[in-house]
């Protein structure tokens, strides 16, 4: 367990927990980070849903924003649900005032895109690397991906609209995974943690 990848899950509001235990499934070291020296520890990072400009505007407050955007840059895996897919955007295209992103990803998401809390809704959703049946989706007011660049590759789609997406060493849903009990997208973003972590050491 001592080589077991290290990841974090941004703990500045939002579904920690779920995250926690969802990751911990998978065998890997899970844990909260908040500053720039937990941010240092971590092998990858998990951007929680929650709402996305108090988690943009607690990331700058607490001195994590730039170095999340160079580790980012860098090639840190990084996986992002709801508002985490939001943080990774390099555009949003109805950001509310001092919203700022990570960045990550070459796409425009609009932000409670599905509705608002009252219509939230579970869904069936095929992701491409991810084995078996559908994920079980769970949208709460979830954004969608108007359009991607070149460099992104499209995971899945539903009701016409773009909700799984990978850059690189990006992931990112507009769903929430953690809150079902399925943790095949958490180990898809494992899995990528690993390949990284490999690569680094050849």
């Amino acid at each position: 367990m001592t080589d077991a990848p290290v990841i974090g899950i941004l703990a500045l509001q939002g579904d920690v927990r779920e995250h926690l235990i969802a990751l911990a499934a998978a065998d890997v070291v899970a844990r909260p980070v908040r500053r720039p020296e937990e941010l240092a520890e971590v092998d990858g990072l998990v951007l929680p849903g929650g709402e996305s400009t108090t988690i943009s505007k607690l990331a700058v407050l607490f001195g994590v924003m730039e170095p999340l955007r160079a580790r980012v840059r860098g090639g840190m895996p990084v996986y992002g649900t709801c508002a985490g897919m939001i943080m990774l955007a390099d555009k949003i295209l109805d950001p509310r005032s001092g919203q700022e992103t990570v960045g990550g990803i070459d796409m425009i998401v609009r932000r409670n895109a599905f509705g608002r809390q009252n219509e939230s809704f579970e869904a069936a959703v095929d992701v491409d690397g991810v084995e078996g049946d559908p994920v079980e989706g769970v949208f709460i007011r979830a954004p969608w991906v108007e359009s991607v660049g070149a460099g992104a590759e499209v995971l899945a789609e539903y009701d016409g609209h773009i909700v799984a997406v990978r850059q690189g060493n990006a992931l990112a849903t507009s769903f929430h995974p953690e809150l079902t009990g399925d943790h095949r997208v958490h180990a898809l973003f494992v899995d990528m943690v690993r390949a990284e972590r490999t690569a680094e050491s050849l």
